[in-house]
């Protein structure tokens, strides 16, 4: 009888021991588990996510039922150990208290196979079992702005994908962690290729957006970010308000620089935009510094180009004043040339050119006493549409008037035969070509001629 009452006793501790083991191993993982969730929500605001992704332990339950009373005495002292160990520790101590002794009685061992089986359950059941960390979120990126430098030079996520990568990345549940895996470098969609520039080229900016812009042209080597940045400072030049704004902020020199460029393209969008900002006078008295070498590149560049066509444009509305006109005074003999030997868009711009410089009677003297082509008097062709017989007709006329205002008729033995002056003056072939235009069949161009011969 006394046999069999101690081995009741027995049995009674070692279920009143894995009561005890199964309520601390509860309080235990559950205040731990709120530790590492808690831990997650403040991983969800970092806009970087590191991914470190952690296995649960297997622990294998033996099926074999130890038959020993003694040995099951052993197994429950050394549970209570645990137990108050557990205790004493807290969850410092979580990793001995959970893989325990591996060699437990059966009992012990049914036990812990429950215990796994219902925290598994409450785990499913609250939906915080094992999650793979997979990253997702939206990324924004500002359209015409440079991406920002993340990680691996990706853009950062907005803050509600970065919650999402952090839940979906959090820890899982096991005690041994695996080695840390980062979240791959080709997780967000890398900004490659060329400079995005930061406005529009039509926009209208303002005097910070255009400091900003010149800042970029006059650091940048790049071609392709330096026409973009010309264009945008050209167009915002076509508005007065702007172009106080650019000469105030320094800007006629940052652009002006570019005039030495060898790539052509650069050199006539530099045209223009000094094109545009020549229109006001101010302007006009700082552009004055880089004339002769727009001049010179005029002259010297491809024949009908882009190039020559702006520079030319922007000479044009440098001398329509009469304030720097002298200035090109030495380049009389090369405009005549290239009236010459230009297509039909560069002889209509070189006449407006020359024009500009007839409206001033003081540059008379130099302007009909330099060398002409012969071939100049083909321009009083019928053949020619109207609006290069209307401009050489205005040449002729302003030089004809200027000539009698300036008394030059009376030295004419001081002009050569090649001169424009017995060219217009002299010869008297130019008399015979204009009256022949008398009978043209365009009105305005027969008006025109009228004029000019009932003051001969």
């Amino acid at each position: 009888m006394g046999r069999t009452r101690e081995a009741g006793c027995v049995a009674a501790g070692v279920v009143i021991g894995a009561g005890a083991c199964y309520c601390v191993y509860k309080l235990t993982w559950g205040k731990e588990n709120e530790e590492i969730w808690d831990d997650d929500e403040e991983c969800s605001d970092m806009s970087e996510v590191e991914v470190e992704v952690e296995h649960e332990p297997e622990i294998e339950a033996s099926d074999e039922v130890e038959e020993n009373p003694e040995a099951k005495l052993q197994d429950e002292s050394k549970a209570e150990a645990e137990v108050n160990t557990v205790v004493d520790n807290g969850p410092a101590v979580k990793k001995e208290a959970h893989l325990g002794p591996q060699s437990g009685g059966g009992l012990e061992a049914k036990a812990k196979a429950l215990f796994k089986t219902l925290k598994e359950q409450a785990s499913a059941k609250m939906g915080k079992g094992t999650r793979v960390g997979n990253i997702s979120g939206n990324r924004t990126l500002v359209s015409g702005l440079p991406c920002p430098g993340g990680r691996g030079g990706g853009c950062h996520p907005t803050r509600s994908g970065s919650k999402a990568g952090s839940k979906a990345s959090s820890k899982s549940k096991g005690k041994t962690r695996s080695k840390s895996t980062k979240a791959p470098a080709t997780a967000w969609p890398v900004r490659r290729g060329k400079f995005n520039f930061p406005y529009k080229i039509d926009d209208i900016l303002s005097t910070p957006d255009l400091q900003r812009v010149l800042n970029i042209l006059e650091r940048t080597n790049d071609p392709f970010i330096q026409e973009v940045a010309l264009v945008t400072l050209g167009n915002n030049a076509a508005y007065s308000f702007n172009q106080n704004a650019i000469r105030e902020l320094g800007g006629v020199p940052i652009i002006a620089k570019l005039i030495k460029t060898k790539d052509p393209i650069i050199r006539e969008k530099t045209y223009n935009a000094l094109n545009n900002l020549s229109v006001n006078a101010e302007n006009q008295g700082r552009i004055k510094t880089y004339i002769s070498q727009v001049c010179d590149d005029t002259m010297v560049c491809r024949l009908d180009s882009a190039v020559q066509m702006a520079g030319l444009r922007l000479l044009t509305n440098m001398t329509v004043t009469n304030h720097y006109q002298h200035l090109l005074s030495y380049s009389f003999p090369d405009f005549f040339a290239l009236l010459f030997l230009g297509n039909h868009f560069t002889k209509i711009q070189i006449m407006k050119l020359i024009i500009n410089f007839t409206e001033n009677p003081a540059m008379t003297r130099e302007l009909v006493s330099c060398k002409v082509p012969s071939e100049l008097i083909l321009l009083f062709n019928k053949e020619w549409d109207r609006e290069i017989l209307l401009n050489i007709l205005t040449l002729f006329e302003n030089i004809n008037d200027n000539i009698k205002s300036e008394g030059l008729a009376s030295s004419r033995k001081e002009f050569s035969r090649n001169s424009l002056f017995f060219l217009f003056k002299e010869s008297g072939v130019c008399v015979k070509k204009i009256k022949a235009l008398a009978n043209h069949n365009d009105l305005v161009v027969k008006v025109k001629v009228l004029k000019v011969l009932t003051k001969l």
